[in-house]
């Protein structure tokens, strides 16, 4: 295998993740909930939300483009790519409180609610080419488990 291929395979598997034999999405949005937790006992709360923006970003990137490379072989959204569902729950935690292991913990189920059911338009992301279609749907459920934690945190203070 050239050193390129692993390079898409590592990113795209989620650092390997992908490859779990049980909820492979479940288990890359665990490692990315468990990355983000640790570094929130690192570093200080905007330094986390300005990493975890990066994260989004470099990860965006490369999701689409590693999808885009491996899907030819391993079919239409295959389950063992999970880049996008660590990049999804980066979104959702931006409106947790940096050290709050149960913000982190509820907006992993909040970002796997929506991954999962994906209502209000999240399905039909689907629907765009290659690897857009593969990281958008996870992006907009990020961004609803986003809202609605920022919401449950403003109404109960």
């Amino acid at each position: 295998m050239k050193q390129k291929n692993l390079f898409y395979i590592i990113i795209a598997s989620g650092f390997g993740t992908g490859f779990s034999p049980f909820a492979p999405g479940t288990a890359g949005a665990a490692l990315a909930t468990i990355i983000w937790i640790a570094l929130s006992f690192l570093v200080f709360p905007f330094s986390l939300f300005l990493i975890t923006i990066a994260l989004i970003i470099i990860f965006t990137a490369l999701g689409v483009w590693s999808s885009n490379v491996l899907e030819p072989s391993w079919g239409k959204d295959p389950s063992r790519i999970v880049v996008d569902e660590m990049v999804g729950v980066w979104i959702t935690l931006l409106a947790a409180d940096a050290g709050n292991v149960y913000h982190a913990l509820i907006a992993f189920a909040l970002f796997r609610l929506f991954d999962i059911w994906k209502p209000l338009g999240i399905r039909k992301m689907e629907n765009l080419k290659g690897g857009w279609g593969v990281m958008m749907d996870d992006v907009l459920a990020g961004v609803y488990g986003f809202i609605i934690l920022l919401g449950g945190k403003w109404l109960i203070g």
